[in-house]
């Protein structure tokens, strides 16, 4: 009787510890996820100025493209979640086009897709 309490108890704390060890690992990914929507939101921020001061310098741009493009590497890399695996493609394509008429000689690209885009990766990753 006191071998199966034994055994009991083990195999509860055991499935505790892989609990919270889970819950923890999937609480570091949703702050990888807010920490991660709020450089995609500021360099977006940084997009839309570039593009607003195109004529300034267009080399500001591709810099913010360039940010978005590795915090979009960054973010791919942590999720699983498919809501949030469509929005990061969908930004990828949006920035992809923005470089694609950068290239083109458009110094006042259409961003609206990079901007929606943003906009559904920050909702996907805010919790609640």
């Amino acid at each position: 009787m006191k071998r199966r309490r034994t055994i009991a108890l083990a195999a509860a704390t055991a499935a505790a510890v892989t609990t919270m060890l889970t819950g923890c690992g999937a609480l570091d990914k949703a702050m990888d996820c807010v920490k991660t929507a709020d450089a995609i939101a500021t360099s977006v921020t940084n997009l839309q100025q570039a593009v607003s001061n195109a004529s300034n310098d267009v080399t500001q741009i591709e810099e913010s493209l360039n940010s978005i493009s590795t915090e979009l590497g960054n973010l791919k890399d942590t999720t699983d979640n498919a809501d949030l695996s469509k929005a990061v493609d969908d930004l990828t394509k949006g920035v992809e086009s923005v470089r694609t008429a950068v290239k083109n000689g458009d110094t006042t690209p259409d961003i609206t897709p990079v901007t929606d885009a943003a906009t559904e990766i920050g909702k996907v990753c805010t919790p609640g």
